[in-house]
């Protein structure tokens, strides 16, 4: 595998057109640029070897000599343009701390002194708004370095912020250790099978140890990294119940108490996600959406546009998530939609969850044709999706095509793809019968039934069995997804719209109910 290449298709259309544009810019006497010319036959889909990289760049006389000078050098092409981007689009400011200290250093060599100091006051000043402690503290280190110019600030003065400063790096520094090691412990204990019963103990055990009781409390950043691992924790086992009602006080304390600044934009809407998610899964559809709607705010105000592009996809998903539970959801499927329209700019993880979600809206408007259409056009192997987005992914996207299928009269098709689907859990669980997906497999016999026998559906016993099906999936594993598929089931047997049969098992109030007056029966 050509490396280089690899890093290159990791740009977006957009990126690999920038970076074209950037290689042009740079000096050349030749006239047909052959580092922009390896750059297009990298970028081509497809992947040549590289005698064939050789014969197209020097068709008289292949020189490989030649050809990796040329290669270092289009790295180099490409590590100056990550660099600049990176100053470019740096949301943390790091970047420019970093180019004032340099043109500080540069400006005290070449003995512009008062320049000099008004630029680390400058590096300073948004290394501390940013909370960079580590290179603020390298802006300190230089100002008592170059303390004796008369342009300086009292010694006292540094010497007391550097010191102030060094305890909130310190601080974060023992936030990092402490992080790597309740995921670290947390894995352990996953091993075990205990992860989400050991994750209080896991956590309040090195917070004490780091003493980071009270940051954990007081700092937007530290709060995060601990609420992201609970949150992944809960994941593991789906006890959304617990983690709720924790992740939003821990948030409304922080925020009644210290607020959050431009600077901790990041962090809140972060915060605002993860509330608005487990609110989602315990079915308080409503309240999900007005948490997105205060993430979308927090967003807009100053320090969140530098993270739109990482949250409005989040934002974009979950709300049309909601809205399908909402008796809305012909806006979720414009809103995926939309999101989905060329140029795409969201990342190829984004695009693949956009399309299942579509996928997902389509089947429940009863539009199979479109629900099909839109999983075959996902344009990855299922080795990729596995191997990106995880073997459940998988499997539900696998469910989804074979239900399809299904109702689209394709009886043979779907059978196929349930087998498929059985071979992948036994390879993945070995005795899949009695494995973690025990129910999965369950659920496909009864399945199987319906395609091998559409008349199963009017037997009693048949019918009992799909009745007792909830109760074989795990107490901890029943969400929203399994809902969905068990949804289908169940709607098959009482013969109605599967759509309103999952609004019922969610329990989404009737239409008619919905429009009630409040207080009223």
């Amino acid at each position: 595998m050509d490396d280089l290449r690899t890093t290159l298709a990791t740009f977006s259309p957009e990126d690999r057109k920038d970076f074209i544009q950037f290689i042009q810019r740079q000096k050349r006497k030749q006239k047909g640029r052959m580092d922009l010319r390896l750059c297009e036959l990298l970028l081509h889909q497809k992947e040549y070897t590289t005698p064939q990289l050789l014969a197209k760049l020097y068709p008289e006389e292949p020189n490989a000599t030649a050809y990796y000078a040329l290669r270092k050098r289009l790295l180099r092409h490409l590590t100056d343009y990550l660099l600049l981007r990176q100053r470019q689009h740096d949301p943390t400011a790091a970047s420019s701390v970093r180019s004032l200290l340099t043109l500080a250093q540069y400006l005290f060599e070449a003995g512009v002194q008062r320049l000099a100091w008004n630029t680390l006051r400058k590096a300073e000043n948004l290394a501390r708004v940013n909370e960079q402690y580590d290179l603020l503290n390298t802006v300190y280190n230089v100002q008592i370095a170059q303390a004796n110019s008369e342009h300086a600030d009292p010694l006292e003065d540094i010497i007391r912020r550097r010191n102030l400063n060094k305890k909130a790096a310190d601080e974060e520094e023992r936030a990092g250790i402490a992080d790597s090691l309740i995921r670290q412990r947390l894995r352990q204990a996953r091993v075990k099978g205990r992860a989400g019963q050991a994750f209080d103990g896991i956590l309040q055990d090195v917070l004490r140890e780091y003493d980071l009781q009270e940051a954990f409390a007081r700092r937007p950043a530290v709060l995060y990294r601990l609420m992201s691992i609970a949150r992944n924790a809960m994941l593991v086992r789906r006890d959304f119940a617990s983690f709720t009602p924790f992740v939003m006080r821990c948030y409304h304390l922080m925020e009644k108490r210290h607020g959050f600044q431009p600077a901790q934009r990041y962090y809140q809407a972060g915060l605002l996600y993860m509330i608005a998610h487990a609110l989602y899964r315990v079915r308080r559809f409503e309240e999900s959406v007005q948490y997105l709607g205060l993430l979308l705010a927090a967003l807009a105000e100053e320090g969140g546009a530098s993270y739109r592009a990482e949250w409005l996809p989040r934002y974009t998903f979950l709300l049309a998530a909601n809205y399908a539970f909402m008796r809305r959801n012909a806006e979720s499927i414009k809103l995926l939609e939309q999101a989905l329209k060329p140029p795409v700019a969201l990342s190829p993880r984004d695009q693949l969850t956009a399309r299942l979600g579509l996928a997902f809206h389509y089947f429940a408007e009863g539009k199979f044709t479109k629900t099909n259409q839109t999983l075959i056009n996902m344009g990855r192997s299922d080795h990729w999706c596995e191997q990106e987005m995880g073997l459940e992914w998988l499997v539900n996207k696998n469910i989804g095509e074979m239900l399809a299928q299904f109702e689209m009269g394709n009886s043979d098709l779907a059978l196929n793809r349930l087998r498929a689907i059985e071979r992948l859990l036994r390879e993945r669980s070995g005795d899949a019968e009695a494995g973690p997906y025990a129910h999965v497999i369950t659920y496909l016999d009864l399945v199987r039934e319906i395609i091998e026998d559409p008349d199963a559906l009017r037997h009693p016993s048949f019918m009992e069995r799909v009745y007792q099906m909830p109760d074989l999936v795990p107490q901890q594993r029943e969400d929203l997804q399994l809902m969905s598929f068990y949804a289908w089931l169940r709607a098959r047997t009482l013969r109605r719209p599967y759509y309103e049969v999952l609004l019922e098992l969610a329990d989404v109030p009737s239409a008619a109910e919905s429009k009630k007056p409040l207080g009223k029966a």
